[in-house]
């Protein structure tokens, strides 16, 4: 898989030290959005590097991302059996993705993998209690959707077996050797979630959509925080997934439970102080997502969004940009 050039340049510029030397994890940006840009809405494949089947860290887009994704080659070292009878696109949904992680049942999360499920495999939904009660209850319900779950209202279809993440406790993937362990999130009044990967002692932690634990008056990220700032410290977190969906001329008030860069650098403050002081984060490879599509007049929001945090970074953090169909290792 190629490292797309913003990732390389962060390398060189700040060197890899919190984060393994060696890349643990291969990623594939299947929507890199948050908000109304249908077809490129927040999902990404990941796997441990040394595995051959992906899950899904969100699935607001799914078969036009890996679509895109193909078309850029990165699925170029897959190749498609003879025997099979699916194209690239549809061995790659039905054969090499084996659950999905959702965050929270807000659409611009799962319109991809509901959209797809029709056409796709037997999978895990990964999640939290909650989370999986409102697929079933708002989604696979006939009435918005035909019930391909295993639970909820009417004939169940039984294609997603959804699987509840229990916080605090660890649980292997299936048909992977990763193993994860959830925690709840605060997203303006409903519960979100950060997923905590390990691949034989190795991280990486993708959090869905989150507001600050000032403004959200929780202690929701500072309880992400401790628990992974014992990876940083041994060195082997190999990344953070994190959403900045606007601006710093966002008010508090009307951030709706997202993240602005004044209050990831904020929290990213809190977790150098929990991983061993000043310097601890050094070369640590922070990836935003979740930036919303503006159609008004002026800079895109993640140009400016680059430049804010880019001025802020006295951390010496690795931020990277993924666009839809980027690949890349961490």
């Amino acid at each position: 898989m190629k490292k797309f050039a913003l990732l390389l340049f962060a390398l060189i510029t700040f060197g890899v030290t919190a984060s393994p030397s060696t890349p643990q994890f291969d990623v594939v940006t299947l929507g890199a959005r948050g908000g109304i840009q249908d077809g490129n809405l927040t999902a990404f494949l990941m796997k441990a590097s040394k595995d051959n089947n992906f899950v899904t860290l969100d699935a607001g887009t799914l078969v036009n991302g890996i679509s895109v994704a193909a078309d850029q080659g990165a699925f170029n070292n897959i190749t498609v059996p003879e025997e099979s009878a699916y194209n690239l696109i549809g061995y790659v949904l039905k054969e090499r993705i084996k659950g999905y992680f959702i965050s929270h049942a807000h659409l611009d999360h799962v319109a991809g993998m509901i959209i797809a499920s029709p056409d796709d495999s037997f999978k895990h939904i990964y999640a939290l209690p909650s989370v999986n009660s409102a697929l079933a209850e708002t989604y696979f319900n006939w009435v918005s959707w035909p019930n391909f779950s295993n639970r909820g209202e009417g004939f169940k279809l039984n294609k997603y077996t959804m699987t509840d993440l229990n916080t605090g406790s660890w649980k292997n993937v299936e048909a992977t050797t990763l193993k994860v362990k959830a925690f709840p999130l605060s997203h303006s009044g409903i519960e979100s979630t950060a997923f905590l990967f390990d691949s034989n002692g190795h991280a990486l932690v993708y959090f869905g959509d989150t507001g600050p634990d000032k403004v959200e008056k929780s202690d929701a990220l500072n309880n992400v925080w401790r628990s992974i700032a014992p990876y940083i410290e041994e060195k082997k977190l190999a990344g953070i997934f994190i959403e900045v969906s606007f601006t710093n001329s966002v008010e508090d008030k009307f951030l709706f439970g997202h993240l602005t860069p004044d209050w990831l650098m904020h929290e990213l403050r809190s977790l150098e102080q929990l991983s061993g002081g000043k310097g601890s984060l050094k070369g640590l490879n922070i990836v935003v997502s979740h930036i919303k599509y503006s159609m008004k007049k002026g800079d895109d929001p993640k140009t400016v969004i680059m430049q804010q945090l880019e001025a802020q970074n006295d951390l010496g953090v690795n931020f990277i940009f993924p666009s839809q169909g980027d690949s890349f290792s961490l």
